[in-house]
């Protein structure tokens, strides 16, 4: 009775949508409480421990499992659309992101930082506890709710991964005018606890704190593309004309030159993190059937291991949650980006984009790019638009340097709100899929 009551006889209402995302309210709110001072189970030192594992194991194990079993040669020809969605949701949210950063005018050093934080969405973990959520018990997609849902959310997780490490990298590199002050404050106060990074970051990439250097910290895009020419002369009068660097600068035009730095560069090294390298095994096992046979079907002689992996796989959602719950009691941190630059991204990210999100969708299933009757396909893409900031990109702050406590900021009110704009917004997909 009560079940009818939330859900209805065939599908789910407004209420009913919203248990998802009150699963996971509820074990972020465990997390909270266990972070509390008095009852101190989740330290920082638990955090970050768990942060790893979920980070190095139970998230890799989650990936490799559901996404081997699910993914073959045909199957990616009929999902390439899932992470060409991924680049076209960065490509829609950093242009709408652009309005947001000339309407709200923040501060000149966060101008390409409010882009990013309006563009780039949580592709990963978020979207995985939700999925989670929603096929635990009561569905509406089936008995494979969950393998389809994750082995989608994974196929995408590798363009994610690579627009983090290229574009968002470089976009959040500190300004060239605050490089200076930067450097110079930096030692000083490295060893002051307010000055420490926000665990909400390092929740996402633990140890990201370790990967900074000199040369993640500087402003390379500045450098190269102020005053280039003035530095192009300077650098032939001291390398002199017949010297093998004068001799590649004149044969090699000058922005193929820029390009060619601006790739060596980029630290493409990090990108082969746990979670990426799970990804791409699972589609290797998935193109070779015969791989595919000895560790995921019936009988299998490695059936035991995968059997390993999905029993590890199953703490991934509610470690992540506590982790995330406990990160959040902290508080927002300070920043300087300002309330209305604050509101403008919460809003855009949370509110507007959804909406956009629902219109690429039926404008993609119109054009055939979507496979038929395939609704947790559907709700994936949909839900690659509703989520908040990616937590990735605030780490990108941590290893350029600059604009973690504003990361920080931003990812805490987003996440707070994201609780009911999130509900709301599955409560808007169960209602229109349907129809679509």
């Amino acid at each position: 009775m009560v079940m009818d009551l939330l859900f209805g006889p065939q599908k789910p209402n407004i209420l009913g949508s919203a248990v998802p995302v009150l699963k996971i309210l509820c074990m972020c709110g465990m997390g909270s409480a266990l972070a509390h001072p008095v009852i101190n189970v989740i330290n920082p030192e638990a955090c970050k421990l768990l942060s790893k594992l979920v980070f190095a194991l139970f998230l890799p194990s989650l990936i490799f499992t559901e996404l081997g079993k699910s993914v073959t040669l045909g199957e990616m020809k009929d999902w390439w659309f899932i992470p060409v969605n991924v680049l076209l949701s960065a490509v829609i949210g950093c242009g709408i992101g652009y309005i947001v950063a000339l309407v709200c005018r923040p501060p000149p050093q966060f101008f390409k930082f409010t882009i990013v934080m309006t563009g780039i969405g949580n592709t990963g973990n978020l979207p995985l506890a939700i999925i989670g959520s929603i096929c635990h018990g009561w569905n509406t997609f089936g008995a494979r709710c969950n393998q389809n849902g994750v082995a989608y959310i994974s196929f995408a997780q590798w363009v994610a991964v690579i627009i983090v490490y290229t574009f968002v990298y470089h976009m959040l590199e500190p300004p060239m005018e605050f490089y200076e002050l930067v450097s110079e404050i930096q030692p000083a106060e490295e060893d002051d606890p307010v000055m420490e990074m926000p665990q909400l970051l390092e929740a996402e990439w633990p140890g990201v704190k370790d990967a900074q250097t000199e040369e993640t910290r500087t402003p390379l895009l500045s450098q190269m593309f102020a005053d280039s020419s003035v530095g192009d002369e300077r650098q032939e009068e001291e390398e002199g004309v017949g010297s093998p660097m004068t001799v590649r600068c004149l044969a090699e035009p000058q922005v193929v030159r820029k390009m060619r730095l601006v790739a060596e560069k980029t630290p493409l090294r990090h990108i082969l993190q746990p979670p990426t390298v799970a990804s791409l095994l699972a589609i290797v096992v998935g193109i070779f059937p015969d791989l595919s046979s000895i560790l995921f079907n019936q009988g299998a002689p490695l059936a035991f291991f995968t059997d390993s992996l999905t029993l590890l796989s199953a703490a991934m959602v509610p470690c992540i949650m506590l982790v995330l719950g406990g990160v959040l009691s902290g508080g927002p941190g300070r920043s300087e980006l300002g309330l209305r630059t604050t509101i403008g991204i919460c809003v855009t990210r949370l509110l507007l984009l959804p909406l956009v999100g629902i219109g690429v969708v039926i404008l993609a299933d119109r054009l055939g790019f979507i496979p038929q009757d395939n609704k947790m396909f559907m709700f994936v893409l949909l839900l690659q638009y509703t989520m908040p900031s990616a937590i990735l990109s605030g780490a990108m702050t941590s290893l350029r340097g600059f604009g973690e406590r504003e990361a920080s900021a931003v990812l805490f009110w987003q996440h707070i709100f994201a609780v009911i704009s999130i509900a709301v917004y599955i409560a808007i997909y169960f209602k229109i899929l349907p129809y679509i």
